[in-house]
């Protein structure tokens, strides 16, 4: 396998958007057709929730598996650099779980979208459908 210059790299990792990627548009989508108005990003909530419905007290997160460290299949560490990836997907683990905390205790539900949920939209439409119905 041939490795990326350093210049690459940063390019490469430039282009990876944090707001209005396709698993969150994904989300959003079924969400605004089963008719949930939300806010995207709030900043002045820990963790910056992708979606935010304020009238369900409700905060989605649509995380990537491989960033987030979700134990599917898609979720397979680098060959390079193991410890560094190792550490920085724990890292990102404990923040999301300091994140979701916080907000709970100012009241809000949590909810965490995998993007290997998204392959099965139906599935994922019943499962926002019902965590947003609970009170």
């Amino acid at each position: 396998m041939d490795r990326l210059s350093p210049e690459r790299r940063s390019w490469l990792m430039s282009r990876i958007r944090g707001e209005h990627t396709k698993p969150e548009v994904a989300v959003r989508a079924p969400l605004h057709r089963m008719g949930y108005r939300f806010r995207l990003h709030r900043r002045d909530l820990p963790g910056t929730p992708d979606i935010v419905l304020p009238r369900y007290s409700a905060a989605i997160f649509v995380n990537g598996c491989f960033w987030h460290g979700h134990y599917c299949k898609r979720t397979k560490m680098p060959k390079s650099r193991t410890d560094y990836w190792a550490d920085k997907i724990a890292v990102n683990r404990r923040r999301d779980r300091r994140q979701r905390r916080q907000l709970s205790s100012l009241g809000w539900k949590t909810i965490v979208v995998w993007e290997c949920e998204l392959k099965r939209p139906e599935e994922l439409a019943n499962r926002l459908q019902k965590l947003l119905s609970e009170p």
